[in-house]
């Protein structure tokens, strides 16, 4: 039997059948979850997030027009709210910020559990982890979701021309990420 799309899981859904909602989360929660703890460095919050955003889409499901793909419209929803997470995370930090010492203290921790990383895959995420939240969303979101820079445009609500050029600092960030820390011959 054929997996439904997500425009028939989508009508069913709008015709009643709450239930096949969950079709919908079982196919992006674990495209969403990366993204959200790389945009958010914590799990936890990440997965608070991400129910959010799944609880954001099923009351706004009635209003899908299709004029994107589902996971276009759905990426743009997780976006939106780790961006504004994130808001409220600077504001907080602002307001009780931490000292010099306790920030290098997590700094050299953060280091150490990376370099103790066996797996590549789990290795290059945390260094796409230390790159700013919107160099990790546009390289998650290119490189490991394989979306285009149009879909991504359409995620972040920026022009393909931005994205394109925030690809292009990303991977330079990425490079002087790897090159600060000395990563070079981890990857090879």
């Amino acid at each position: 039997m054929e997996k439904p799309t997500d425009q028939e899981i989508i009508e069913s859904v709008k015709k009643g059948n709450q239930s096949d909602y969950s079709l919908l989360i079982d196919r992006y929660k674990n495209k969403a979850f990366p993204l959200l703890v790389r945009m958010l460095k914590n799990e936890l919050e990440a997965e608070e997030v991400l129910q959010d955003c799944f609880l954001k889409a099923y009351n706004s499901l009635k209003d899908f027009r299709y004029e994107a793909k589902f996971s276009t419209w759905f990426y743009k929803i997780v976006y939106n709210t780790a961006l504004s997470k994130l808001s409220a995370k600077k504001r907080k930090i602002e307001s009780g910020m931490l000292s010099i010492d306790d920030q290098l203290h997590l700094e050299s921790k953060e280091n150490f559990r990376i370099l103790e990383q066996k797996d590549i895959s789990n290795f290059v995420k945390n260094l796409i982890n230390q790159l700013p939240s919107k160099y990790a969303s546009v390289i998650s979101l290119f490189y490991l979701e394989n979306m285009t820079c149009k879909e991504i445009s359409g995620v972040m609500g920026l022009s393909v021309t931005n994205v394109k050029v925030i690809l292009y600092r990303a991977r330079n960030a990425f490079k002087d990420v790897i090159l600060k820390n000395k990563f070079a011959e981890e990857l090879l």
